[in-house]
């Protein structure tokens, strides 16, 4: 049974998502305060975060912030900070997904099912890949920088796959989003994956600013360039 750590202040929505998380067969722990999710979280096991923005005493950015610092745990934002910029701070940070309220409860269990599938894959194999210097541990969910462990949150330790598993391969955007959440319907925009692509250059690249890695083809996608020109 997966176990969900859930802190949001609002009592109604708790409650509410809880029983749909139940009824799932998930096992749901709560937290309604910044004190009292830092304490859960150092005495618990979890395998997925769902983090507000807004809290009593503090934010959801700054136990974000702070999980990143031990744990590859999938972290989800659900709240009602809607701006973009918001949104890209949560992804920067290490978040997995964000999602805005008000929300679609199939679209948020459909989210929540693809983080936990997606960071279980991770052991579901012995292989290793190496392209360009990066080199993929499959067995373990890690990736290295010539030799170097890179420190990845699931999201773009799963993109940084679907390239490096189609080298010289265009990806559009819809090809790339539908992999990385297995969701029938295009519930991520643009612009979002956009951060995750920057966000895993700034990683991977000698360069970001110039990357040559994950490259862009104006009008169609993504590719990893293996700069092979025959």
């Amino acid at each position: 049974m997966k176990h969900i750590f859930f802190v949001e202040d609002d009592l109604s929505l708790i409650n509410g998502l809880t029983y749909a998380l139940k009824k799932e067969g998930y096992e749901v722990e709560n937290a309604r305060t910044m004190a009292e999710a830092e304490t859960m979280w150092k005495a618990g096991r979890y395998d997925l975060v769902i983090l507000d923005v807004a809290l009593p005493d503090g934010t959801g950015y700054t136990l974000c912030e702070k999980i990143r610092q031990n744990s590859k745990v999938p972290i989800m934002f659900l709240t009602a900070a809607d701006e973009e910029t918001d949104i890209i701070m949560g992804l920067d940070i290490g978040a997995d997904d964000y999602i805005t309220k008000p929300f679609k409860l199939a679209v948020f269990l459909s989210r929540i099912n693809a983080l936990l599938r997606r960071s279980g894959d991770f052991m579901q194999t012995g292989e290793t890949l190496s392209l360009n210097g990066i080199t993929l541990e499959l067995l373990n969910g890690e990736a290295r920088k010539d030799g170097e462990l890179l420190e990845l949150t699931s999201g773009e330790y799963k993109l940084l796959c679907l390239f490096m598993e189609n080298p010289d391969r265009v990806l559009s955007p819809d090809q790339i989003l539908a992999s990385l959440w297995d969701c029938d319907e295009n519930f991520i925009e643009n612009k979002t994956l956009a951060v995750y692509i920057r966000r895993l250059r700034m990683k991977i690249e000698d360069d970001p600013g110039a990357p040559e890695k994950i490259v862009t083809v104006r009008g169609m996608g993504y590719k990893w360039s293996t700069g092979d020109r025959g």
